[in-house]
């Protein structure tokens, strides 16, 4: 019932479309030629260099000095975190390595002159190193108030606000290198032969219209156990469109074959029914119904009936049926 309705809605909509408005139309004679058979998989853009800036130190946080977006430079003061709390603990382990320090002298100078022993000179001086080590790691703890950039590149996200409390361990930026980026594709184990020849890779990026192609293909050498997948990481040329979490996909070219192809913008789409627009010899418009295979090469698809070698195909479906519905006025004028 589904199919008749289908057809019987692609017969009245057929129908109505035949006109004599067809000049200036853009259009391609289509003809078998050469395509790059690839399969395609989705995948996500993600950075080759990418940090994420954590605190080392509690604290609050008193200043923030970068946002997501911002360029920064190793090095770069990004945030300070409220350090009165690491400065006490600072002084107090400087009070404590004075204090290790003459009790270990005084001992080193009573032990000389056989006041006291050995032994006791050596608890000073595990008391000293020990006090020395405290006075370090404390001094190190009061230097991690100050938030720096370890890299140059861009602020891919915030985590913390002015005022937050932040604490060991919490992130704080990420920064990645926008020059250096990868998409990392699933790609199901069945296929993995296949891929061991891939060479060349195109990536599509629905969103911006665009495509490039990969400059190297990496093979991961384990698969994921649970769903059975390998990862394929794809290298991007510089592109200053793209950036980490953007979604892509990634058509892996497997070879080449002759095939009869047509633009996929245009092909019209009612439901299950798929057509184009073709252009007679004498102007006439007609929307030709199609069974369609894959999609190969760069935005192509592939035509399995409904279109003969030589046939003139309208590629903006859009201009032809405002034609079609004003046949009195002319396309491109």
């Amino acid at each position: 019932m589904k199919t008749y309705l289908h057809s019987l809605i692609f017969a009245l909509f057929l129908t109505s479309t035949v006109a004599l408005a067809g000049e200036g139309l853009p259009v391609i004679a289509v003809k078998p030629h050469a395509v790059a058979l690839s399969f395609p998989t989705e995948s996500v853009v993600e950075a080759v260099m990418q940090a994420t800036v954590g605190a080392q130190a509690p604290g609050r946080v008193l200043e923030v000095r970068a946002d997501a977006g911002q360029a920064v430079k190793k090095g770069e003061v990004l945030m300070r975190i409220d350090a009165r709390e690491a400065e006490e603990a600072a002084r107090a382990a400087e009070a404590v390595y004075a204090n290790a320090k003459v009790n270990y002298e005084r001992q080193a100078q009573l032990q000389k002159q056989k006041f006291v022993s050995q032994a006791a000179v050596d608890k000073a001086r595990a008391d000293f190193d020990a006090a020395a080590a405290n006075r370090s790691a404390a001094g190190a703890s009061q230097s991690h108030a100050t938030i720096v950039a370890p890299m140059s590149g861009i602020v891919a996200r915030r985590h913390a606000e002015l005022g937050d409390m932040a604490m060991p361990g919490s992130p704080l930026f990420t920064i990645y290198q926008p020059g250096s980026l990868r998409v990392t594709a699933s790609v199901p184990q069945y296929r993995l032969n296949e891929m061991r020849g891939v060479k060349t890779a195109r990536i599509e990026f629905p969103e911006l219209g665009k495509w490039v192609e990969a400059t190297a293909i990496q093979v991961l050498p384990t698969a994921d156990a649970a769903t059975h997948v390998s990862l394929v990481r794809v290298m991007l040329p510089a592109m200053a469109e793209a950036t980490p979490g953007m979604f892509a996909r990634v058509h892996f070219v497997t070879g080449q074959a002759e095939k009869l192809t047509v633009p996929t913008n245009a092909v019209l789409r009612r439901g299950e029914v798929a057509a184009v627009y073709v252009q007679s010899a004498d102007g006439r418009l007609s929307l030709r119904q199609l069974r369609l295979g894959d999609a190969v090469g760069q935005g192509e698809i592939e035509v399995l009936a409904g279109l003969s070698t030589g046939e003139q195909v309208v590629t903006d479906p859009v201009k032809a049926a405002i034609a079609v519905k004003n046949p009195q006025l002319k396309s491109g004028k």
